[in-house]
């Protein structure tokens, strides 16, 4: 198989110190929204939490109130990006200030639409010490909600069928040419709705077009029970761990509120079809549905760890982790995620000092004026997911 393409994520093998456990770690889509948080903070989490991991973590965000950002815990500073509408160069200057006033090791982006911007700058990051383990920009393209049955059509995985999107009058006549509803309206990055009829279809799309752009997509609806799997590939074809969750709760926009880690050989199977067709760099998240007969189908590829990662950390099969260790060594941990292991988030209130918010605004960072301490994040971490004993699953 060839290597992962050159600038990507130059294996660090040959480089002794520092430990992937002494790196310097800057970690994007900080914000904790209840309802569609982001993964950034749930990846901080994961190596914050791992017993070996003693670096430091840089948040990176993109509005003052991103939450993740001011949690004294998981980050040891955190600095505020130009929205990805400003351009790569703005976007590349300000990485280049940040990691000369506070340097670092790696970067890990976790936003769907910050990442082909950082895919593009990973030979400019490289050579200034910066690594990642990132897809290059055409292969971020074909995991595009629009392009999956291309790709499902040469790994051999069933997809429903998709339309692209830039005026909802196909809305009006789609069941003229054979769709029927309900449907789901999907934006370029985020959110869908299932629509079920013309009037709510037209308004979740010109909802979604004003909120990520156009254009949309309109997807055919399967009903079943919903999975997700978190895996790491090493852009050769190879699963480093994955790890596959059951939905058992969701919110009103889809997103999983609670979820259990499952064993099942033909979802990883699939998952496994999915990462060898693409030879994916980096974290990916795959999301399929199991329909009324047993069948699964692929419902989106999405390039970046979950907001539900902080999972695998709790199922012992903790994927940041293993990144950092396959950037730093060319190599990571191989155990099996446990099954039975489930997540409930829940929100909590994160209190900031007035001082903290005005120079996050005025200077877009915050540094702690104390050193991190290891011993004090174990004490005063607030669990914000609980993992659960298969045991304690009837009661949910």
């Amino acid at each position: 198989m060839n290597p992962i393409p050159l600038g990507l994520c130059p294996p660090l093998s040959v480089q002794k110190t520092p430990q992937w456990t002494q790196k310097r770690v800057a970690i994007t889509g900080m914000n904790n929204r209840p309802d569609n948080p982001g993964p950034g903070y749930a990846t901080a989490r994961c190596l914050r939490e791992h017993e070996e991991f003693a670096g430091d973590i840089i948040g990176l965000g993109y509005d003052v109130l991103d939450g993740g950002l001011y949690h004294p815990d998981i980050c040891s500073s955190s600095y505020l990006l130009p929205w990805p509408s400003s351009g790569e160069a703005a976007l590349l200057l300000r990485l280049q200030q940040i990691h000369q006033e506070n340097p670092f090791d790696v970067l890990i982006p976790c936003l769907d639409s910050e990442l082909v911007a950082f895919s593009r700058l990973a030979p400019a990051l490289a050579d200034s010490g910066i690594h990642t383990l990132l897809p290059e920009p055409s292969l971020v393209g074909r995991r595009d909600k629009d392009r999956l049955p291309e790709l499902c059509q040469a790994a051999a995985v069933s997809t429903p069928a998709i339309r692209h999107l830039t005026h909802p009058r196909f809305f009006l006549d789609c069941e003229r040419e054979g769709w029927s509803y309900p449907l789901v309206v999907k934006g370029r990055f985020y959110d869908a709705v299932v629509a079920s009829n013309a009037t709510m279809a037209t308004a979740a799309f010109h909802k979604l077009a004003g909120e990520w752009g156009l254009p949309i997509l309109a997807q055919q609806y399967i009903a079943g029970q919903e999975f997700n799997i978190c895996a790491l590939g090493d852009g050769e074809g190879n699963s480093l761990g994955m790890v596959m969750m059951r939905k058992r709760a969701l919110t009103e926009k889809g997103k999983a509120w609670a979820g259990t880690t499952i064993e099942h050989p033909l979802l990883e199977a699939i998952a496994q079809r999915l990462i060898e067709q693409l030879r994916w760099p980096g974290p990916m998240e795959i999301e399929m549905i199991c329909d009324s007969q047993g069948k699964f189908h692929l419902l989106e590829i999405n390039p970046r760890f979950p907001a539900w990662v902080y999972l695998t950390h709790g199922a012992g099969c903790n994927l940041p982790a293993r990144l950092l260790q396959y950037i730093s060594h060319g190599r990571c941990a191989t155990e099996k995620a446990r099954s039975g292991m489930t997540f409930i988030r829940y929100a909590e209130e994160q209190i900031v000092p007035m001082a903290e918010l005005e120079a996050m605004t005025v200077n877009g960072s915050r540094i702690l004026s104390t050193g991190f301490s290891k011993t004090q994040c174990v004490a005063n971490t607030r669990v914000t997911v609980q993992l659960i004993d298969q045991d304690l699953e009837r009661i949910l």
